[in-house]
């Protein structure tokens, strides 16, 4: 194992509240319901999958799209308002593995406006080799095109990569990308990770030791 892929949400950084009340706002702001536990089915899938398969609230491509960047747009003014919390252990993991030589990517379906508006907030940016985020691929989660992507950035081949995800659909995109993966439990409790190659409460107990024996 010679490169570390993070999934970002859920993973580095702890913005599950924020993403949800962004579409609590963006419900609110056009007048649309929001389905019973629709944001956890829908967590680390691309928004041009979750507005018209999973809340059903449009199948025209250009308003998908509309309320797609609405939604972001009303997350980022949540995070200039209010700041982002990095979870724990996510920064210290990051520089021993940049001590330790280890390569470093995103790989997140997030779009590159949100991972900008994070990377001013906190200074996260210097940490990593390479950034794909959901902009950068057509296909979302669980298709393995982001992981893929990113190993390709980082001069590796995909077997040579480890995943870190909190999402099922994560999970399974970097098993079809032929990654190994660690599950952090911020968004699934342990008991229901057991799809991934290894599960922690936090990356606080992580080495890069630890990766490498996954």
């Amino acid at each position: 194992m010679n490169g570390v892929i993070f999934d970002w949400d859920g993973v580095v950084i702890d913005s599950s509240a924020l993403h949800e009340r962004s579409w609590e706002m963006l419900a609110s702001e056009i007048g649309k319901p929001l389905p019973a536990g629709h944001f956890k089915a829908g967590f680390g899938k691309k928004n041009q999958e979750i507005i018209p398969n999973l809340l059903r609230w449009s199948s025209d491509p250009l308003e998908i799209v509309r309320l797609g960047d609405r939604k972001e747009e009303l997350y980022r003014e949540l995070i200039r308002e209010e700041g982002v919390c990095v979870l724990p252990g996510a920064r210290e993991l990051l520089a021993a593995l940049k001590e330790a030589g280890l390569r470093r990517s995103v790989g997140s379906s997030t779009p590159r406006s949100n991972l900008d508006a994070i990377f001013a907030a906190t200074g996260l940016d210097v940490f990593f080799d390479a950034v794909v985020c959901g902009d950068d691929v057509k296909h979302g989660k669980p298709a393995p095109d982001v992981f893929l992507l990113a190993a390709e950035r980082l001069a590796l081949p995909p077997a040579d990569c480890l995943v870190i995800e909190d999402a099922h659909v994560g999970i399974e995109a970097a098993h079809r990308a032929g990654m190994r993966v660690l599950a952090v439990a911020t968004t699934h409790p342990l008991a229901e990770l057991s799809d991934a190659d290894a599960a922690i409460a936090s990356l606080a107990e992580v080495t890069p030791d630890f990766l490498r024996r996954i």
